[in-house]
């Protein structure tokens, strides 16, 4: 999701002046009315005075401290970095933004942004669509230190090109969430239909059926993670219809290259383009072959995953595997980065109640995952990135944003209250034993999906928010 990790609690790099508090009024980055109101509406519902000053603090965090609006060709342009690392990730700041997505149709200004971060996104693909994170100006060289020396294909406006599924499936996700809740369909003209196609495109060279296709990566790291073996290409595998995935939502290298978790959110987020295709952008050239094509690719990556996708764990349990490749060997693990197995509910890639993804996600919340852990302040799901026994508080909040258990909320929201250590926002990862220590003082995507869990709960089950933790 971003930088090599740092396992050390940093130094606190969010603008804001102290616990639960946002930058100063002159200082925000961007004005929503509608987000004001709707920080209002729901602190209202909460009965924990910690709780309603995180949720304060942190859901418009996006806004207040990461967006850039400006002008490309005379369009609006919107830039929105990570939080401490000054560049766009297409995952990061596609899910940053989705929280404010219900609120465009009272709030011109609001909807101004998601049109310029759609344009800046297809432009972005269009430069590269292997990429994962950009510059602010499209012809500048990366400044990001551990990228300079990369091997592979590297252009001007490129940040980091690690190549991940889920950094295209994040854009399609943005595009259709946003035409879905304004109705508008001015981002939708032929560059972002070009951009489209050249998804499906790499969709289809990463499905590698005629050979390896053009991308390979290699980084001189003493973490394995960091690189992909085989000359850059990654671990062999059988053509099954499934798509390659060098890196994982982590910025973490696959095991196996076929990502199950991605190829859902694929499965998924290509159907919802072909909504757009046909719907938003009815009429703009190549959007009804567009429309097809994408369909076509999701039920063959869907019909993939039926065959290849599931594994079974040492007690016979069935569940949807982390990783395969096509030759019968899978990884059964979970890491908290959406899309994850954890978050196939939340990404609407599976229906909340069935049965194979609730066994799947007992399963990842538990000694069965090995990135499952379990201390004494904190339990949930890290990853490989930044090391064990330590919890992502993002995992915490997606399995609340899956749950209808009243009791089980109210245990991950005390958890994410008291494990902030003070400071009043989320954290890329905090010890399970110590949450001061803690990695990422300034990660708007973790406080963004906090302030969409708080908002979505006072809308489905606002007794939680209002009984007393």
């Amino acid at each position: 999701m971003a930088a090599p990790p740092t396992p050390a609690a940093q130094a606190p790099a969010n603008p804001a002046p102290g616990p639960a508090a946002r930058p100063p009024k002159l200082q925000r980055r961007f004005a929503s009315p509608a987000v004001e109101a709707e920080i209002a509406r729901v602190s209202a519902m909460i009965a924990d005075p910690k709780l309603r000053a995180m949720f304060a603090a942190c859901y418009p965090n996006t806004l207040d401290t990461t967006v850039e609006l400006g002008l490309v060709d005379g369009r609006v342009d919107a830039f929105v970095i990570t939080g401490d690392i000054p560049c766009m990730w297409l995952r990061d700041s596609s899910a940053q933004l989705l929280p404010y997505v219900h609120l465009v149709r009272k709030d011109a200004h609001l909807a101004t942004l998601f049109r310029g971060a759609i344009a800046r996104q297809a432009r972005s693909i269009l430069l590269d669509p292997y990429a994962n994170a950009f510059m602010r100006d499209a012809t500048a060289k990366t400044n990001l230190p551990w990228a300079l020396n990369d091997q592979t294909q590297m252009k001007p406006g490129v940040a980091e090109r690690k190549w991940e599924v889920d950094s295209l499936c994040w854009t399609m996700r943005l595009a259709f969430r946003y035409w879905q809740a304004s109705g508008d369909t001015s981002p939708f003209d032929s560059i972002w239909v070009s951009a489209q196609a050249a998804i499906v495109r790499t969709f289809r060279e990463q499905q590698r059926k005629d050979g390896r296709g053009p991308y390979s990566f290699r980084r001189s790291s003493d973490r394995p993670t960091e690189t992909l073996g085989l000359d850059g290409y990654g671990a062999p595998t059988r053509p099954v219809g499934l798509i390659h995935s060098g890196f994982r939502p982590s910025d973490d290298a696959c095991i196996y290259p076929f990502l199950i978790p991605s190829n859902h959110f694929a499965v998924t987020t290509l159907r919802e383009m072909a909504l757009v295709a046909e719907g938003a952008a009815q009429g703009v050239d190549g959007a009804a072959d567009l429309a097809a094509d994408a369909r076509a690719l999701a039920a063959e990556v869907a019909a993939a995953l039926a065959q290849w996708g599931t594994m079974r764990l040492p007690d016979g349990r069935q569940v949807w595997a982390y990783e395969v490749d096509g030759y019968g060997n899978a990884v059964f693990m979970d890491d908290a980065n959406v899309p994850s197995l954890l978050g196939l509910a939340y990404t609407g890639c599976v229906a909340a109640n069935d049965p194979l993804w609730q066994a799947t996600a007992a399963a990842c919340w538990s000694d069965a995952n090995p990135y499952f852990f379990k201390g004494s302040a904190i339990e949930g799901i890290g990853g490989p990135h930044v090391g064990l026994g330590q919890v992502w508080p993002m995992s915490l909040i997606v399995r609340a944003l899956s749950s209808s258990d009243p009791a089980v909320i109210a245990l991950l929201l005390r958890q994410l209250r008291d494990s902030d250590a003070g400071t009043g926002f989320m954290h890329e990862a905090v010890d399970s034993n110590n949450p001061a220590q803690f990695t990422r003082s300034w990660f708007a995507w973790a406080n963004g999906l906090f302030g969409e869990m708080i908002v979505g709960l006072a809308d489905r089950l606002p007794a939680v928010l209002a009984n007393p933790l």
